[in-house]
């Protein structure tokens, strides 16, 4: 299976628990990794065939956006639900970072990956 990357795509939502993650929002970033098959794309060098990683990636930001959740567990599994609609996607990894968590002590970031399949 081929992939096609997209790494630090960037939208302001108001996931979380706390009311003030709610009210705020703050910055998430998502990573994706598509898996499908590029072959009949680079054949023909045709468009149609293959996964429109710009189309995509403004999906996931309007999901990003949209209705918030309290996890961002629950976040990663709507993209990737999302990014499997697309024809031709047979697995998408979606890394969720959440830089700005509400954590105490000092970090860099807390991130939630999953990866999920059209079998």
């Amino acid at each position: 299976m081929d992939r096609v990357a997209l790494r630090g795509l960037k939208a302001r939502g108001h996931h979380g628990v706390f009311p003030k993650e709610r009210e705020e929002g703050q910055t998430f970033i998502v990573d994706l990794v598509v898996g499908l098959d590029t072959r009949p794309a680079a054949a023909d060098d045709d468009l149609a065939k293959t996964v429109h990683y710009g189309i995509v990636a403004e999906e996931v930001v309007a999901v990003v956006e949209g209705e918030p959740v309290n996890l961002i567990e629950t976040l990663a599994e709507r993209i990737a639900q999302a990014c499997l609609k697309h024809e031709g996607v047979q697995e998408i990894e979606v890394c969720v970072h959440k830089p700005d968590a509400p954590i105490t002590v000092p970090f860099d970031d807390v991130t939630v990956t999953i990866t999920r399949s059209r079998v």
